[in-house]
């Protein structure tokens, strides 16, 4: 006997989730996370891992989900990420910001958009506008 779980997302996977792996998947995976959370940076790498090892079998989504009143860097890490996604970098920025958990004051978020070549000023004007709160807040 298969077991089948219906989705009970309250806002379905669509298009405009970052996404990893094929929409037709068998499985997915939705993670609402937050960069400076130590929980979810040692979860990514078992993701990561998980990815790679089910390949075309797993759609991986990742929705933001800063958790302010804990850790004060989240907030823009994740309206940074958005930005980077503005300009087809967000997986990149995803990784990077992982990567620099403990690194993600707005002077390193700027490093980190630079460095994936984004400009300083599209990263400057995202965070004091809060460009993509809303779109982190959804």
């Amino acid at each position: 006997m298969r077991t089948h779980f219906a989705p009970k997302l309250v806002l379905p996977v669509s298009e405009r989730d970052h996404i990893r792996g094929p929409a037709n998947a068998p499985v997915t995976l939705v993670e609402y996370g937050d960069y400076q959370c130590p929980y979810c940076g040692l979860a990514n790498p078992i993701v990561d891992a998980i990815r790679r090892e089910l390949g075309d079998g797993l759609r991986f989504v990742f929705r933001n989900f800063p958790l302010t009143e804990v850790h004060p860097h989240a907030e823009h890490a994740a309206e940074i990420a958005e930005a980077a996604g503005a300009h087809n970098k967000f997986w990149e920025m995803h990784d990077l910001l992982y990567a620099h958990q403990d690194a993600l004051d707005d002077r390193h978020l700027a490093e980190y958009a630079a460095s994936l070549g984004v400009a300083a000023s599209a990263i400057k004007s995202a965070l004091d506008q809060h460009a993509y709160s809303g779109r982190v807040r959804e």
